[in-house]
């Protein structure tokens, strides 16, 4: 009975900050609803300022013209009121983890989410520039450039999560590490490897142009080893700190127990 009353607890205040989330959501979509259309062409930039003068972008169905700003509206409100998601996320999670746990959980989220979000900004500042540079200038004589705004919004929101996914090695190398599911020897030695599959990556998740390719397989590698660099740095203070509990263990016995 008691094991049955806390599971239902765990399910009532899981449903209670779902729908902290949800409220905060909605709350942050309104305000970016009045402004979709901006936000659309903000998101399109990249690709107005490389078409050719009088160039445009088009739409082929009755509904996109309001949906697909809609659909951006969204989008900039979850990555606005991402922080307090995460804080709700860390928040239910959290009374469950031991104190070593919530010193590795915190930090790898904030992280992460950092990450992410460079990685998308550097999607649209330089991958996405670069990529429609490419394609209007190989594009034939005669041929107008004109692409269709979901299928752009399709294209985009790939790319942001490619590249956000590619800038979250760091942490993946970090988490592997320091849960000893790889060691950071393996990891070493496995670089060759690790650098040919970048550009495999490269080359699937980006348009078949060698710039593209290019942008996602460096990023990759190098950040690959930044994780290496950083999982050596916190293996080495995990292990300094690890000596010196069981040095104040050894000279005192009672405090030991206590923080058991």
């Amino acid at each position: 009975m008691n094991d049955e009353s806390t599971f239902i607890s765990h399910l009532v205040e899981l449903r209670s900050r779902l729908i902290r989330v949800f409220f905060v959501l909605v709350l942050g979509f309104l305000p970016c609803a009045y402004f979709a259309r901006d936000l659309y062409t903000i998101l399109a930039q990249p690709l107005l300022e490389k078409l050719p003068l009088g160039g445009q972008m088009i739409a082929t169905a009755v509904t996109t013209p309001f949906f697909i700003p809609m659909q951006v509206a969204l989008m900039t409100a979850f990555l606005m009121t991402l922080p307090h998601t995460l804080y709700q996320i860390w928040a239910f999670v959290a009374p469950g983890l031991y104190s070593h746990e919530k010193r590795l959980f915190l930090p790898l989220v904030i992280a992460s989410s950092l990450l992410f979000f460079v990685g998308m900004a550097f999607a649209y500042l330089v991958a996405l520039p670069l990529v429609f540079e490419f394609i209007v200038y190989f594009a034939p004589e005669g041929v107008a450039v004109m692409t269709d705004i979901g299928e752009y919004l399709g294209f985009v929101l790939t790319m942001f999560l490619t590249f956000g996914i590619t800038f979250e090695v760091p942490v993946f190398v970090i988490v592997l590490v320091r849960t000893e599911v790889i060691s950071l020897s393996k990891m070493k030695k496995v670089r060759p490897y690790v650098l040919v599959g970048a550009f495999v990556v490269g080359a699937i998740f980006t348009p078949p142009d060698v710039i593209s390719q290019f942008m996602l397989a460096v990023p990759l590698y190098l950040l690959y080893e930044l994780g290496i660099f950083l999982a050596g740095l916190t293996n080495k203070s995990t292990n300094s700190i690890s000596d010196q509990q069981i040095v104040n263990s050894v000279n005192n016995p009672a405090m030991s127990k206590k923080d058991e």
